[in-house]
């Protein structure tokens, strides 16, 4: 059998392994858990990366992990500065999938499973926020994406947290009344606001848990009705908007036709006024920009960065896309 390209898509909640025939046939697909090295380290990160490509193996009849694709296509979230990537990418070259081997940043997977044209930026709404773009001469644009000590603000973490802060001082007086003085405590099962803030006071809940909360403000803004709802929802459609734009212009694509992938949890969940926002948006400040919502999982994106190196045709491409879309990750 032959195995061009070993595609991962490592996430911070899911990752997804494929194996991939010159042809373009999927031979074998595995899901497993979150492995951003930021989560679990260097060496915990290629280590449940090896168990994952062991599994695909498995399914795919190869006798094991080892030399198992001509390729290895692997795009990480957790990998946003060149230290980072370097450091992971070596502790990745001891497992010796492949004979050759690229390590980069999930983003880039992403834009290419939204787009093949040549000019164009992905921005990332999950847990977090964050964005990339390249020119057709071969330029790209990436930011840190390390939170607020970077200058970052997004995700369906950060709805969470800006939705607790507005619920916890309209429960103290300091702000106006808002819907998420009942709908936090209802969420998490608590009589009330305060006992919620006491529980991740004393670790009974986790910080990271308030991402849950992310579809509920989506919801609240869509009915129109609640100010802070609004509020929150509007200054991440700028957050969006401004990260796109501000790559586009470091790019010198702004007066050019030019694809804006979305991708993430959040940007794919459908919610109309969050995408009517970021549209009107882009409209005004990049009138050359295509919106592009992705249809297909990220590891598409890693296997066509992988096939693009043995210059595939666009038949080998559709195979490929088609594939993924028929597939049941298990």
């Amino acid at each position: 059998m032959s195995v061009a390209v070993l595609a991962i898509d490592g996430g911070n909640s899911k990752t997804d392994v494929a194996l991939i025939s010159g042809s373009g046939d999927l031979l074998a697909c595995v899901r497993g858990p979150g492995s951003s090295p930021h989560d679990l380290g260097l060496e915990g990160s290629a280590a449940l990366l090896d168990g994952l490509v062991a599994q695909t193996a498995e399914l795919a009849g190869l006798p094991g992990p080892r030399h198992c694709a001509g390729h290895a296509s692997v795009y990480l979230a957790g990998v946003d500065i060149p230290r980072e990537t370097a450091q992971i990418k070596d502790a990745i070259v001891a497992k010796q999938w492949a004979s050759s081997l690229v390590v980069e940043n999930d983003t880039l997977a992403l834009l290419r499973a939204g787009t093949d044209k040549p000019n164009a930026v992905v921005v990332v709404c999950g847990a977090g926020i964050n964005c990339s773009g390249v020119a057709a001469d071969g330029r790209q644009v990436r930011f840190p994406s390390l939170g607020r000590i970077s200058g970052d603000w997004g995700g369906g973490a950060a709805l969470g947290e800006e939705a607790l802060w507005w619920g916890a001082r309209a429960e103290d007086g300091r702000g106006g009344p808002t819907v998420f003085q009942t709908i936090i405590p209802e969420h998490f099962g608590r009589p009330n606001l305060n006992a919620v803030i006491e529980d991740l006071h004393f670790g009974h809940l986790s910080e990271a848990s308030l991402g849950e909360l992310a579809p509920q403000v989506l919801r609240a803004a869509s009915q129109l009705e609640d100010e802070v709802a609004l509020r929150i929802v509007g200054r991440l459609a700028e957050e969006v908007v401004i990260l796109a734009v501000t790559a586009l212009s470091r790019l010198g694509l702004l007066a050019r036709p030019s694809d804006v992938v979305l991708g993430g949890g959040v940007l794919t969940s459908g919610d109309r006024l969050l995408h009517q926002l970021i549209r009107d948006g882009l409209a005004e400040a990049a009138p050359h920009a295509v919106i592009r919502l992705t249809t297909v999982p990220p590891v598409v994106g890693a296997a066509l960065l992988g096939m693009d190196r043995l210059d595939t045709t666009k038949e080998v491409e559709n195979r490929i896309r088609d594939s993924f879309m028929q597939l049941e990750v298990p």
